[in-house]
């Protein structure tokens, strides 16, 4: 006895066509799909095209203005570290200004020591060695000796004579030397000018 009830697997019910044809079937697919596509159905691939182009553009002038802003800050900072070193550097020289505005008086004695023949020797020799020594590594100087041209930049006339053997007003005695921290004059040269006649 046969069994007239199948099962759908075994009875396959022919499509439109009247034939069974897998290949037949995956073109109409794939048709269908293409003219869903030319409808609109699935979306405009040129619209999303451009969108992504879009989105491309923005993150890139971001970019750019994030690398443009960088630029700039690390410029600001370059500035304000040599904004910092040479305010550092003008603290430090008015810092050995003031020490030497201190050591003035005592630098003065050592001059007049030195020209009157005491430092010949013994310690108090070295003491004065060893305190110009430490001054000129900060910057400190001293300067003004006779026969220099008078500068009223860098000397103080304590008296003026008239004298034939100058043409321009020259220093003829140095009361007091000058002194300068590099370039900067602390205190001036105390001179007695000789002016010409």
């Amino acid at each position: 006895m046969t069994d007239n009830n199948q099962t759908p697997d075994e009875n396959p019910q022919p499509d439109q066509g009247g034939d069974n044809d897998p290949l037949a079937d995956a073109e109409a697919i794939v048709n269908e799909a293409a003219a869903s596509m030319d409808d609109g159905e699935y979306g405009d691939a040129d619209a999303d095209e451009q969108g992504a182009a879009d989105a491309i553009d923005r993150a890139q002038q971001m970019a750019a203005e994030h690398l443009a802003d960088l630029q700039r800050l690390q410029a600001e900072y370059v500035n304000y570290r040599k904004r910092v070193d040479r305010d550092r550097e003008a603290a430090g020289d008015v810092a050995t200004a003031k020490v030497v505005e201190a050591l003035i008086p005592a630098l003065d004695d050592i001059v007049a020591a030195r020209e009157h023949g005491d430092l010949e020797d013994g310690p108090f020799k070295a003491i004065a060695t060893k305190v110009e020594e430490a001054l000129g590594r900060f910057g400190w100087s001293t300067y003004g000796a006779a026969g220099e041209e008078f500068s009223p930049q860098l000397h103080e006339a304590l008296m003026s004579q008239p004298s034939p053997d100058v043409e321009v007003p020259t220093v003829q005695h140095v009361a007091q030397p000058g002194h300068r921290i590099g370039d900067r004059v602390v205190r001036p040269a105390r001179v007695i000018v000789s002016q010409p006649e």
